[in-house]
């Protein structure tokens, strides 16, 4: 499988290197769904926040129907700061600057984690954050909204999702890239491994057509600094049929518990949507 990777990659993943897991991801359940998909034709379209491809592709496969949901993306241009009042309201009359509703596939969330503080004392230099899983998921709950901005002008997004997958990818982005470094966001995400409902980040007519409760079956975590040696990843897999959680990394492999991975730096999680109880 690893040299089909490879090739299949045209040696964009690497076995004798270490890759970006979200990159490989997304890579794996693209290619996966061209090559198994059945009727619909693929058009060009724009990329989108939470969405792995700039491609939107009508057609279905078994990847699709495990692993794809639905979100609407509200936008609005936001008008330069230097014009006036009477300027602004005009403005907010064109057609240019009106909020925009679009609805778009994903098949992975990407979820922000809340910046780190400039400054820090000598008390709070070893103290590592935290954030509960519902506070970073509230990015699409359809009300918070997000400056975006391109080289020319800013916009105003907000997110809000309308359908659930079967099973839910979230990629907690935790890497900020620039010319010269790679900076890493070391926030703990706290999050319960059972029993997660997302009802609240869909509005009340989509929620009925929604079961929104989860139960997460695997964590990537990221250890280590990224600019000293990249770090490295592990995964923590359910064992479905004995209940108990393992630790891998390359060829090792070995029991954890389950508080302790609640405690790790999560990269990518994979939650399994639980059957509705009538």
């Amino acid at each position: 499988m690893l040299q089909s990777v490879v090739l299949s990659s045209h040696k964009r993943f690497q076995i004798t290197e270490q890759g970006d897991p979200i990159a490989f991801l997304s890579w794996i359940l693209n290619t996966l769904h061209l090559a198994l998909k059945t009727g619909g034709k693929a058009k060009k379209g724009k990329g989108a926040e939470g969405s792995t491809a700039p491609i939107v592709d009508d057609s279905l496969s078994i990847i699709y129907e495990t692993f794809r949901g639905k979100m609407k993306t509200y936008s609005r241009k936001m008008i330069p700061m230097d014009k006036t009042i009477d300027e602004r309201l005009q403005l907010m009359l064109n057609e240019e600057y009106r909020e925009v509703c679009e609805e778009i596939p994903f098949l992975y969330l990407t979820i922000d984690l809340p910046p780190q503080p400039l400054f820090r004392d000598e008390l709070t230099d070893n103290i590592i954050p935290q954030v509960p899983l519902f506070t970073i998921l509230s990015k699409f709950n359809g009300v918070q909204e997000k400056e975006y901005k391109t080289y020319k002008d800013s916009s105003m997004k907000r997110f809000e999702l309308t359908v659930l997958p079967k099973y839910l990818i979230l990629y907690i982005k935790r890497f900020t890239r620039n010319t010269f470094f790679t900076e890493k966001n070391p926030t703990i995400v706290n999050f319960p491994l059972r029993n997660v409902d997302l009802s609240e980040l869909l509005s009340p007519e989509h929620r009925t057509a929604n079961h929104c409760v989860y139960d997460l079956i695997a964590n990537v975590v990221h250890e280590g600094d990224p600019e000293a040696g990249k770090g490295t990843y592990r995964c923590h897999v359910l064992h479905r049929g004995t209940g108990k959680w393992f630790e891998l990394q390359d060829l090792h492999v070995s029991e954890i518990l389950p508080q302790m991975i609640t405690l790790s730096e999560s990269y990518i999680q994979i939650w399994e949507q639980k059957e509705a109880i009538d």
